[in-house]
This record gives C-alpha cells, structure tokens and sequence, in this order.
C-alpha cells in the first residue's frame, strides 16, 4: 500500500477500515496538519469531536437528604457585623461538616449559610441532624432541617430530580430549631425508636400532591 499521505485513495480506504472514522478532503497541497492551512484540519477536528460528544453519564440512586438553614442569618449578621458573622459562619460550616462526616454523610452542596447533605439511611441522617442542630446551638446558631428520602438523578456526581424539590421545599415550612421529614422518611424508620409528631398535611411549593409532614420528637439518644 501507498504511504499514506502520498495517496488519498489510500487514506479513504482506511478510513472505512475504522469504525466511526470519517474522511474529509481538504483543499490544499500541504500534507502535514502542522504546516500550511492548519486551522481548517483544527475545525474539521473539532466539527467531529462535538458531532460525536458523548452524553453525561447518570444513574438513579435512593438518598436521604438533609437541608439545614440558619435562622434569622440577616438579624444576626447586621447585629454581629460583617467580621464577627464570618468567623461564626465559618465555625458553622467546620462543625457541620465535620459531624456529617462522623455520621457518614456526603456533602452535595452548599449556599451561603445552607448546606444539602446526602446519607445512604434515614436513620443516620435523623441523629446527624439532631447531632449538628445541638452542636450549632452551643455556638449560639440556631438552624432548620428538613428531611427527604427518594431517587435521584445523579449526573456526574450532582444529584438532580423531584426528590431534591420537595425536600428543599420542607425546609421552607420546617420550624427554628426543629428537624421536619416527609413521611417517607417516618416510615422508613418504623421501629427504630424515633417519634414523630403530625405537622399535618401540606402543600410543597411548585411541588404536586399535598405531602404529609411530621417533626421530630427530640430525645438524649437521636444525638447519640
């Protein structure tokens, strides 16, 4: 055979030897991409890699997930200034990380003085909550957390779907100092000696249906 770039016939030829492969003549007599018209061997590269690009990869997967929101941040950044709420927020998120670590939890995101937290059980995710919420207020923060547990979209490794909504939008109505959770999240740790007490049913913003919200009934040993 030819040496390649002596025979364009040759070229085509093995281009159609190799899967996907596509064969593109270019105007000119320069042989080598490097010299003469190079830009137009770049865009036909490109053209092909963006013609071919390969979609996010995602899967489904079953998480709990833990919102946390500080309350009153405003009043309280305007009473201790802008220095004295950096430090605090800064303790803030040390302390919460660092106990959702403990308790096997994942970091998804963080905004501002929120966080979502991800744990493959409610179970754990309740102690956590009630760990961070009793450590926080140690420090003088008081925070809301809300509690869901359903399938999420993970694509390439953040976490997307109804699921996230819904908790985000528990969190809205969860009280200062409480931990709120959907009900399926209560029924999921039927027997583990948790209480709960009905908030009734409500409705999510931008979320269908109307969802059955409980709070949790604080004891010694959800911390423990």
């Amino acid at each position: 055979m030819a040496r390649s770039w002596d025979d364009p016939e040759a070229d085509e030829y093995l281009a159609s030897l190799i899967p996907n492969a596509e064969f593109v003549r270019l105007p000119g007599f320069d042989s080598m991409p490097w010299v003469g018209d190079s830009e137009a061997v770049i865009a036909e590269i490109q053209r092909f890699l963006n013609a071919r690009r390969m979609p996010l990869a995602s899967d489904t997967v079953l998480a709990t997930l833990m919102f946390t929101d500080v309350v009153r941040s405003t009043e309280t950044a305007a009473r201790l200034g802008d220095r004295k709420w950096r430090e605090l927020l800064s303790e803030h998120d040390m302390l919460a990380r660092a106990l959702v670590g403990r308790y096997r939890g994942n970091e998804q995101d963080h905004a501002g003085d929120g966080f979502l937290f991800t744990f493959d059980g409610p179970a754990r995710a309740i102690r956590c909550a009630c760990a961070v919420s009793d450590a926080l207020t140690q420090l003088g923060i008081e925070i809301r957390v809300a509690l869901h547990t359903g399938e999420c979209e993970s694509v390439d490794g953040k976490l997307r779907g109804i699921a996230l909504h819904a908790g985000a939008r528990v969190l809205e109505i969860a009280k200062p100092g409480e931990v709120f959770v959907s009900s399926t999240v209560r029924d999921l740790v039927a027997g583990s000696g948790f209480s709960f007490k009905d908030a009734g049913h409500r409705t999510l913003r931008g979320v269908p249906g109307r969802w059955r919200i409980f709070s949790l009934e604080r004891s010694q040993r959800d911390s423990d």
